[in-house]
């Protein structure tokens, strides 16, 4: 998987193109959840594209410290539906991961992840905090991932 890094003034049509349409097939139509998906953090957010050849395969949306939560943050994960049981979710959270210690030279980092995925953040370092809640009707979960203990 060849792994894009970009501010967003840096993407390019076809790659804000893909990554709308990514987030869009598997949150809003796959999940039948009717939510604002284009929420105005992605003009702040560091974009981390996984592509196999010419086609997005997986996505993450990064923030600096205090740009969505206090610690930095890991959001809009996702991989497309053909490309799911062949690792790229760890591929792109691993880079995901890299990209916020190399660009905004953090340890902690949060993310609030779907339930049903929490082992699957739990294989990166990342901790369940707090109670379950719902964002946008599917029950999740803040996790937070702090290397000095992880």
């Amino acid at each position: 998987m060849e792994i894009r890094i970009k501010k967003f003034e840096s993407l390019n049509t076809q790659e804000l193109h893909d990554l709308l349409q990514l987030r869009s097939e598997v949150f809003v139509v796959e999940q039948d959840c009717v939510y604002q998906d284009i929420d105005g953090k992605d003009v702040k957010a560091l974009h981390i594209l996984g592509y196999d050849q010419s086609k997005l395969a997986a996505y993450t949306r990064c923030f600096a410290p205090g740009d969505y939560f206090r610690e930095a943050a890991i959001g809009r994960v996702v991989v497309a539906g053909e490309f799911r049981k062949s690792g790229y979710g760890h591929e792109i959270m691993k880079a995901s991961i890299k990209a916020i210690k190399d660009q905004y030279n953090s340890e902690a980092i949060k993310l609030s992840a779907q339930t049903y995925l929490i082992h699957f953040y739990e294989q990166h370092g990342f901790t369940s905090t707090g109670e379950t809640y719902l964002e946008d009707g599917i029950p999740h979960i803040a996790m937070i991932k702090n290397s000095a203990k992880n």
